[in-house]
């Protein structure tokens, strides 16, 4: 019997993925997604939004966490600059920044959208939050010019700011017609799966390195 326990438990450690969590805190840790309708869960329902199936993987995973959408649809970068101090009234440890979409279909400076972030990224940083940062691609019918200088916004910010760095938060999903909606731009149910799947690990992460500086505080 002692042999059948000790094999099992080699074959639940041998799996691929993030590391399930060990003994998780009485007390949630907060997640925000600071956002536009990518993660506020445009045309979908509330448990098929991204911060709902967010929260549920990584419950999966044993972590016990609280994850708070402040998505809204139609914003911008300097929307989301402008309630930043809103969102972080929630005392969030962990914060993913998904914004830059709605820029780029709207053809906005790459220059100002880099100002915005930067903000947002700087002002995190104070509130000592950790920090997963998502990259937006620009419309490739914009020209290269200014898909080149937008697409670039994003690396060069999460280097600066030596943040956890997710380059395309619409990975895999992105142009699929089987994972996005009709109008072609927001996931559907199944595309906002496809996106949890890709950044979990990430968030994982996040979640770890806060758990080992706590331990060692």
């Amino acid at each position: 019997m002692f042999l059948i326990l000790v094999l099992a438990a080699v074959t639940v450690f041998a799996n691929p993925g993030p590391a399930l969590a060990e003994s998780p805190p009485s007390t949630p840790v907060t997640i925000l997604v600071l956002g536009d309708s990518l993660t506020a869960g445009y045309g979908l329902e509330e448990s098929e939004s991204f911060p709902f199936q967010l929260e549920k993987s990584l419950q999966t995973l044993g972590y016990n966490v609280n994850v708070i959408n402040a998505g809204v649809s139609g914003d911008t970068t300097a929307g989301g600059l402008a309630r930043i101090e809103w969102a972080l009234a929630d005392h969030p440890e962990i914060v993913i920044v998904e914004l830059g979409g709605n820029d780029a279909l709207r053809g906005l400076d790459p220059a100002q959208v880099y100002a915005n972030l930067d903000k947002i990224l700087t002002r995190l940083k104070v509130s000592e939050c950790r920090v997963i940062f998502a990259g937006m691609l620009a419309p490739r019918n914009f020209g290269s010019e200014y898909y080149t200088k937008f697409d670039q916004v994003y690396p060069d910010l999460a280097e600066q700011h030596d943040v956890l760095f997710y380059p395309f938060f619409l990975a895999g999903v992105a142009t699929n017609p089987e994972l996005n909606q009709p109008d072609g731009v927001h996931p559907n149910a199944a595309g906002v799966r496809r996106i949890v799947t890709g950044i979990t690990p990430l968030v994982a992460t996040a979640l770890d390195k806060l758990r080992s500086s706590i331990r060692v505080e």
